[in-house]
């Protein structure tokens, strides 16, 4: 068992990373933002290159901060029944819903989205607008990224919930984020 939970604190710190890093572009988001506001609005001036770097970048930002939101437990969940559950049925919860919901349904988005980004890559897509970006391919690649990326964070949360549900963890919160605040 400590092995695995020495696997799901490596995808753990994968996830953080990831989305700490994500989260160092979101100032640049919002500048270009900004300009694209500033340049449309007082200047009367566009450029579809900008406008789709702002829309993309904010796109992957999100996207593969998924994972991210799963390991600091920062993402959308109904807590009516949830937080009123012991620690146990939680655990329960989580080996449920990553086996039922998750793992089916980024398998579902990696299998029906890989055609697209696989024709995308050998065609190395441009943008459709005129003056528009000229790596499409490389942003539709995030989504099998965002695949791996969430079915690993699945992973983690069911090797946690064994962990408690067989005694070895009384939290299926990471040890290194239980003192810390990620938010």
């Amino acid at each position: 068992m400590e092995t695995l939970i020495r696997l799901a604190s490596a995808i753990d710190r994968l996830n953080l990373m990831v989305g700490k890093g994500l989260s160092m572009l979101m100032p640049l988001v919002v500048g270009l933002a900004a300009s694209v506001v500033l340049l449309r609005y007082a200047l009367n001036v566009g450029y579809p290159w900008l406008s789709e770097t702002f829309i993309w970048l904010n796109g992957v930002i999100f996207t593969l901060g998924a994972a991210y939101l799963l390991v600091i437990d920062q993402h959308v969940r109904v807590d009516v029944l949830y937080a009123r559950m012991s620690v146990r049925c939680q655990a329960v919860m989580h080996i449920l819903g990553v086996t039922l919901l998750m793992w089916p349904m980024v398998y579902a988005i990696g299998i029906t989205g890989w055609p697209s980004v696989y024709r995308s890559i050998l065609a190395m897509e441009q943008s459709a607008t005129m003056g528009g970006l000229p790596v499409m391919y490389l942003l539709k690649a995030c989504i099998p990224l965002f695949c791996v990326l969430v079915a690993l964070q699945g992973l983690s949360m069911v090797i946690r919930a064994i962990a408690v549900l067989s005694g070895h963890s009384e939290t299926l919160r990471p040890a290194h984020l239980e003192s810390q605040n990620h938010v």
